[in-house]
């Protein structure tokens, strides 16, 4: 027997996949899963009762995700304390009777990013995507105008008022299509259109 695992042997079926594929397969599933579940502690798991900051992380990047449904994120917004900020986290503990409304804006603001009145405050983004859009069609406006001075040649002559009246003339003084056509809906007694 061969000394390759059992389990990158295939069936050989036609249309089956061959051996190094069926392998390379199986290896990128498996080391996908470790990755995606933690197996080798590089990513950090949380969940709501979770309260510890991922450890694996570089310090610009966190969990950090909060939103109207669920307002609890599972790391607070500032991880890395400055001296200040540790201090102040220390007078948390005590009472907060003794904190000022500044302080505790500010234990807040640690905390969290955003309050619920900033999180539903409207933007201006609509403002600058309106101005983009108005921007592109006047310059395809303008792109389509030059095409039509500068690159289309000019209006065939077969498609000028002129020259449709005279076909149309040709047409009923050949009596083209006697029956149900133009020339059964002219009168060619009195020269004009049937009532």
């Amino acid at each position: 027997m061969s000394d390759k695992p059992i389990f990158c042997y295939s069936v050989g079926r036609p249309g089956s996949l061959s051996l190094q594929q069926s392998c390379e397969m199986f290896f990128r599933t498996a080391w996908s899963l470790v990755l995606r579940k933690g197996g080798l502690g590089i990513r950090g798991i949380h969940s709501p009762g979770d309260t510890a900051p991922s450890k694996g992380k570089m310090p610009p990047y966190t969990n950090y995700h909060a939103q109207r449904s669920y307002p609890m994120p599972d790391e607070p917004f500032c991880t890395e304390l400055n001296a200040e900020q540790q201090a102040l986290k220390e007078k948390e503990k005590g009472s907060w009777t003794q904190l000022s409304h500044a302080e505790k804006v500010a234990l807040y603001r640690l905390q969290f990013h955003e309050t619920f009145a900033e999180m539903n405050h409207r933007s201006n983004e609509w403002k600058t995507v309106m101005g983009c859009v108005f921007f592109f069609c006047g310059f395809t406006a303008l792109l389509i105008w030059w095409q039509r001075v500068y690159v289309f040649p000019k209006k065939p002559l077969t498609l000028t008022d002129e020259w449709k009246s005279q076909q149309l003339q040709r047409i009923l003084d050949m009596k083209g299509n006697p029956v149900q056509g133009l020339a059964s809906q002219w009168d060619y007694e009195k020269k004009e259109w049937k009532k």
